[in-house]
C-alpha cells in the first residue's frame, strides 16, 4: 500500500481525476465488505436467537424447580427428598443436548427450611457464527425463587369420628391418632405460609359419627332453638292390674245353727274388710308372672241344709274380688320435657333398673328438626333444596320459635330404648315383653370458625374421640350450616378481616367409610326404625336416601363458593364421594402418611403457592 501510494503519488493531478471518476471492477471488494457485515448481522441475529431462547428456557426450568421443591415441602423442611424433586423438575425441563448448551449446573436451597426456596441455574451456550468475530459462547445464568404465602382462608373440617377410627393401622398407631396428627401438621404448613404476613387464617370443626355435637351452638344463639317437649322411643315403669271375681262359697266352719238369726249373729267381725296377702312389690318386668295379690274381703252367709225333718244353718263364705297387682315397663314412645335438660341441667327420669331413678346430663348431641321420609333429594341454584319440608336440609333457615317442628331436640340417649315382641323381632306397638337401651354416640363438640394457637389446635385435635356410626349427611349438613354466608352464623362469616382482603372458604371432609346407618340405635334422625323419620317401614333403602341427603348438601354448599376437598382414608374413594367433592379435590389415603400428604396437598393449595424473585 505504501507502495501504491508512493506511485499515486508521481502521476499528474489529471489523471488522479480521471481515475476518481471510473468506477469499473469496484464491484468485488464492495461485495466482499458487504458479505462480511451480512455474516456479522445474521450470525449475531441467530446466536443472539438461541441465546434468548436458552436462557428463557433455563428460566423456566428453574421456576419449575423451585415450585416442585416447595410443593413437596413437608414438616421436615426442605429435605433430601423435596431437593430431588427440584432436580428432577429442572432435568427435566431443561436438556443440554436440546439446547445446545453445556456445562448446565442448579444450585438449589433454603434459608428458612423450606419456606422460600431459592436457586441459581448456569449453563453455556457455543455460539455458531459470531466465532468468526472472536466470540466463542454465551455465559447464561437465572435465579428463581418460590414460596407459598397464605391468603385470608376459612377452613371447616369435618371429620369422621366413627367407632372404626379406633381400628389399628399398621404398628400400634389408630385411626383416629393419625387423623389428630395429619391435622396438627396441617396447621403448622399454613401457619409457616402466614407467620410473617397479615393474612387471616380461620379455623371450625364438625366431628361426626351418628350426630353432631352442636347443643351449645344452638343454645348462644337463642334457647327456643331447641324444643321444650320431645317425644322419645322410651320405656314407662308401670304398675298393672287385674281383677278376678270368684262366686264359690265355701263352709266357714261346721257348727250348725238351729235357725238362721243365729247363723248370722255368729258372722266374723272381719266380715267386709280387707285381707291382704301380700302388697305391691316391685319385680323383674321380664318375669312378670311374680304378683302380688290382695283379697277385696269375704262375703258370708247362712247356708240352710235339712237333716231328717229339722232344718240347721250353716255359715258359709264366698271371696268377693282378687287383685293381682304387679309392676312392669312398657316400651313406647313417650313424652318427655327437655327444657332443662337442654340447658345441660341433670334431670331425673324413672328409666333406670325396676323403675329406680336415673340422673343424666345432656352430651349436647342433637336430633334433626323436621324432615320428610323421601327417597331422593336434590338441590338447584334456582330452587334450593327439593322437597322444600325437608328442614334438617335447610343449611340457611333459623327455626320459627313458635313451630316445634323447625326446632332440634337434644340427643337423650340414656332414655332412649328400642323394643322387640317375644319372637325377637322389632315392633312399633307398645311392648311388655322386651326392649333394650339404644346407646350412647356423642361426638366431640363442633367448633365455629375462629383463629388458633397451634396450641388450641393441637387440644381440640386431642379431643376427638371415636364412637357411633356413619352417617355422611349429618357431618356434611352442620359443616355446610356452620360455614354458610347466608345462614345463622353469617356474622361470623361475613366478618371482614382487618387486611380488607378476600376469603377463600374451604371444607375438608375426611371419613374412613361409605355410608353405614344404623336405624336401631338414637342418632340424628331418632331411632329410625321405631320414629321412621326417614323410610316408611323403618329399614328399606334407609342408606340410599342418606346418601341422596348428603349429595344434595354437598351440591347446595359449593353453590356458595365453598371448595370441598374430600378424603378417603383406608376406604374406596367412591363415585359419591367424588360427586360431592369439588374439581380436583378429592384424595384417596390408605396410611397415616397417605393421610398427612393429603392434608399437605390441600394445604399447599388452601396457600398461593407462587414464584418470587
Amino acid at each position: 500500500m505504501r507502495q501504491a501510494f508512493h506511485i499515486f503519488g508521481k502521476v499528474p493531478g489529471a489523471f488522479l481525476a480521471r481515475l476518481s471518476r471510473d468506477v469499473a471492477g469496484n464491484i468485488l471488494p464492495i461485495a466482499a465488505i458487504g458479505m462480511l457485515v451480512a455474516a456479522l448481522v445474521v450470525g449475531s441475529a441467530v446466536d443472539l436467537s438461541r441465546n434468548y431462547l436458552a436462557r428463557e428456557q433455563l428460566q423456566s426450568a428453574c421456576d419449575a424447580a423451585v415450585l416442585a421443591g416447595r410443593r413437596t415441602v413437608t414438616t421436615a423442611g426442605f429435605d433430601t427428598a423435596s431437593r430431588t424433586a427440584a432436580t428432577n423438575y429442572f432435568n427435566t425441563n431443561f436438556n443440554d443436548t436440546t439446547q445446545g448448551t453445556r456445562s448446565t449446573v442448579l444450585t438449589i436451597g433454603s434459608v428458612d427450611d423450606g419456606q422460600t426456596i431459592t436457586a441459581t441455574a448456569t449453563t453455556v451456550l457455543d455460539t455458531v457464527l459470531m466465532r468468526i468475530f472472536g466470540k466463542d459462547s454465551f455465559a447464561i445464568s437465572v435465579t428463581c425463587g418460590s414460596s407459598m404465602g397464605v391468603g385470608n382462608a376459612d377452613v371447616m373440617m369435618v371429620l369422621d369420628t366413627t367407632g372404626s377410627m379406633d381400628s389399628t393401622l399398621s404398628g400400634s398407631q389408630t385411626r383416629i391418632q393419625a387423623l389428630r396428627a395429619a391435622m396438627k401438621n396441617f396447621y403448622t404448613t399454613i401457619y409457616n405460609a402466614t407467620a410473617a404476613s397479615n393474612a387471616r387464617v380461620r379455623y371450625g370443626f364438625v366431628p361426626f359419627s351418628s350426630t353432631v355435637n352442636v347443643g351449645r351452638l344452638l343454645n348462644d344463639l337463642d334457647t327456643r332453638y331447641i324444643v321444650d317437649n320431645y317425644n322419645y322411643q322410651s320405656r314407662e315403669w308401670t304398675n298393672y292390674s287385674t281383677t278376678t271375681t270368684t262366686d264359690t262359697a265355701t263352709l266357714y266352719s261346721s257348727t250348725a245353727y238351729s235357725s238362721q238369726s243365729a247363723c248370722t249373729a255368729a258372722f266374723p267381725s272381719n266380715n267386709g274388710t280387707w285381707t291382704n296377702s301380700g302388697s305391691p312389690t316391685t319385680v323383674n318386668a321380664s318375669d312378670i308372672s311374680t304378683v302380688a295379690q290382695r283379697q277385696t274381703g269375704y262375703a258370708y252367709s247362712c247356708v240352710s241344709a235339712k237333716s231328717g225333718s229339722k232344718t240347721y244353718y250353716y255359715i258359709y263364705v264366698s271371696k268377693g274380688q282378687t287383685v293381682y297387682s304387679y309392676w312392669r315397663y312398657v316400651y313406647k314412645q313417650k313424652s318427655y320435657v327437655t327444657s332443662s335438660f337442654k340447658g345441660f341441667n341433670a334431670v331425673t327420669t324413672q328409666t333406670g333398673s325396676y323403675g329406680a331413678n336415673v340422673s343424666t346430663t345432656w352430651g349436647g348431641c342433637i336430633q334433626e328438626r323436621g324432615t320428610v321420609a323421601q327417597s331422593t333429594f336434590s338441590y338447584s341454584s334456582a330452587t334450593g333444596i327439593s322437597p322444600a319440608a325437608a328442614l334438617d336440609l335447610d343449611l340457611d333457615s333459623a327455626p320459627d320459635v313458635t313451630n316445634d317442628n323447625t326446632k332440634w331436640a337434644p340427643l337423650w340417649p340414656e332414655i332412649s330404648y328400642r323394643r322387640e315382641n317375644s319372637k325377637g323381632s322389632f315392633t312399633t306397638t307398645d311392648e311388655t315383653y322386651y326392649g333394650e337401651a339404644g346407646g350412647t354416640y356423642c361426638p366431640a363438640k363442633a367448633q365455629l370458625l375462629s383463629e388458633m394457637t397451634q396450641s388450641a389446635f393441637n387440644t381440640y385435635a386431642d379431643s376427638l374421640n371415636a364412637v357411633g356410626g356413619t352417617y355422611l349427611d349429618i357431618g356434611m349438613i352442620w359443616g355446610g350450616r356452620m360455614m354458610s354466608p347466608t345462614g345463622m352464623w353469617k356474622s361470623l362469616v361475613n366478618d371482614d378481616p382487618s387486611n380488607g382482603g378476600e376469603v377463600s372458604r374451604h371444607i375438608i371432609f375426611m371419613t374412613d367409610g361409605q355410608m353405614e346407618p344404623a336405624y336401631y340405635v338414637p342418632q340424628a334422625w331418632g331411632m329410625e326404625y321405631w320414629d321412621r323419620r326417614v323410610t316408611s317401614d323403618g329399614s328399606s333403602n334407609d342408606a340410599a336416601r342418606h346418601t341422596s341427603r348428603f349429595l344434595a348438601t354437598c351440591e347446595a354448599i359449593k353453590d356458595k363458593g365453598i371448595r370441598v376437598w374430600v378424603i378417603a382414608f383406608t376406604s374406596s374413594l367412591s363415585t359419591d364421594l367424588t360427586t360431592c367433592a369439588s374439581d380436583d379435590s378429592s384424595f384417596t389415603a390408605n396410611s397415616s402418611t397417605e393421610l398427612n400428604a393429603a392434608f399437605q396437598e390441600i394445604a399447599k393449595q388452601v396457600g398461593e403457592l407462587r414464584v418470587v424473585q
